[in-house]
C-alpha cells in the first residue's frame, strides 16, 4: 500500500518535468509528510489543451457517498481489481493521473510488535500512477484521487506485501490517455533496481511530525 509519503520538487520544476501547466493552487513544498485527505499534486493528461498540474484530496470520494465520511477511506486502488470494482472501474477507464513523489514510506513491526518506518525512493521524482474522481454534494464539490498499488517485486516484499504502481516517463502519455489503449500493462510492480529504502525515526509515525530530518536514514 501507500499510506504516507514525501515530495520536495518546487511547483516550477513540478511543472516543466511533466510539461504541465500549473494551477495557482498547488500545495505547497517541500512536504515531508503528506498524508493522506490532505491536497496532494496530481498531473492531468489532455490532449486538446494539455498537461496540467493540479491539486486534489488524497482520498478518492466514490459519487455514491452522501460525505467525505460516508464510507471507507479509499486512498490506494488495487490494481488487480483497478476495473472490476465499483468505486474506481470508470475512473481506471478515463480519469487516470500521475501523482509525483520524492518518496514513499512503509511500516515494519519487531518481534514486540513496535512499528518502525522506511523511506522508499529513487534517485529523482516518482510518478505514481493515479485515478481521480470529482465529487460533490450539495455546495460541497472537491477533486479526489487514489495511488493504483501492485503486488511487491522481490526488493519491495521485504517491507511490505504491496507497493505502488511507478509509471516510467516514456509511458507517461499512455497512463495519461494521450497515447490510445494499453495502459493497463503498465500496473505492474516497478524494476528491482529502481528504489531504494533505508530506516527513519520513528517521529513520522505521527501526522504532525514535520521537516527534512524525517526521511534522513538511522541505524
Amino acid at each position: 500500500m501507500c499510506g504516507r509519503f514525501a515530495i520536495t520538487l518546487p511547483n516550477e520544476a513540478m511543472a516543466q518535468m511533466f510539461g504541465a501547466m500549473p494551477a495557482n493552487d498547488l500545495p505547497e513544498v517541500p512536504n515531508y509528510n503528506v498524508c493522506p485527505t490532505t491536497k496532494i499534486h496530481v498531473v492531468l493528461g489532455g490532449l486538446d489543451i494539455g498537461r496540467r498540474l493540479v491539486s486534489m484530496r488524497w482520498g478518492f470520494l466514490p459519487s455514491w457517498y452522501k460525505s467525505p465520511s460516508d464510507g471507507p477511506l479509499l486512498i490506494n486502488a488495487r490494481g488487480e481489481t483497478i476495473a472490476e470494482k465499483p468505486a474506481f472501474r470508470n475512473a481506471c477507464r478515463a480519469r487516470r493521473c500521475l501523482i509525483p513523489v520524492s518518496g514513499f514510506y512503509e511500516w515494519t513491526k519487531d518481534a514486540a510488535g513496535e512499528r518502525w518506518p522506511w523511506f522508499i525512493h529513487s534517485d529523482g521524482t516518482l510518478a505514481l500512477a493515479g485515478v481521480w474522481q470529482s465529487w460533490g454534494q450539495g455546495e460541497e464539490h472537491v477533486n479526489t484521487c487514489a495511488v493504483v498499488t501492485t503486488a511487491a517485486n522481490e526488493t519491495m516484499s521485504d517491507i511490505h506485501h504491496r507497493m505502488p504502481v511507478v509509471i516510467d516517463e516514456e509511458d507517461w502519455g499512455l497512463w495519461l490517455g494521450e497515447k490510445g489503449h494499453g495502459a493497463a500493462t503498465l500496473m505492474s510492480a516497478a524494476r528491482e533496481d529502481l528504489l531504494s529504502f533505508h530506516r527513519v525515526d520513528r517521529e513520522v509515525n505521527s501526522n504532525r511530525a514535520a521537516g527534512a530530518e524525517l526521511i534522513e536514514p538511522i541505524a
